[in-house]
């Protein structure tokens, strides 16, 4: 659908479900974990409509959520973008699981997987990683990091800088 037919979308709900009775089509967006984050701003459909999210603060979106607005307006898909993404294996479990203690240590977002983690591609990372004698692969892939010790807070506070 052209922007200039309706001009943006407000979306100010989220559910688990489309909207009962929600016209189709229905729009679809595809976003990375970082803007998965963010839940007020503009964003664009996967069709290319203005889409303008006013959502409550909270958790992130999380792909195969629904967004909606007005009565009438289409319900809009959350899908996960495919990003660059490094994908850390290791012979030994226990080398694997330093590397998350390591990750963690350096507040990096990680997706933990059987026998792999990932993360989002850093060459600063990579090469952290590659002298610890783990095996790296680069992959493009939706990224759906864990939520956290502190997500349900909303964040953490401690004694050491962030810089």
């Amino acid at each position: 659908m052209p922007e200039s037919a309706s001009g943006p979308l407000t979306l100010t709900q989220r559910s688990s479900t489309p909207p009962p009775g929600a016209p189709e089509p229905w729009l679809r967006l595809c976003i990375g974990a970082a803007e998965r984050c963010r839940l007020r701003g503009h964003r664009r459909s996967a069709c290319g409509r203005d889409l303008v999210l006013q959502l409550e603060r909270g958790e992130p979106l999380q792909p195969g959520e629904w967004l909606s607005g007005a009565p009438g307006d289409p319900p809009v898909l959350v899908e996960a973008a495919a990003e660059p993404l490094l994908v850390v294996r290791a012979s030994d479990p226990l080398d694997l699981l330093r590397a998350a203690y390591h990750l963690g240590n350096r507040h990096v977002a990680l997706e933990v997987c059987a026998g792999e983690l990932r993360l989002l591609e850093d060459s600063v990372l990579a090469d952290l990683l590659e002298q610890r004698g783990l095996e790296l692969e680069h992959r493009q892939a939706p990224f759906l990091p864990e939520a956290g010790a502190y997500a349900a807070a909303g964040g953490h506070r401690h004694g050491h800088g962030h810089g």
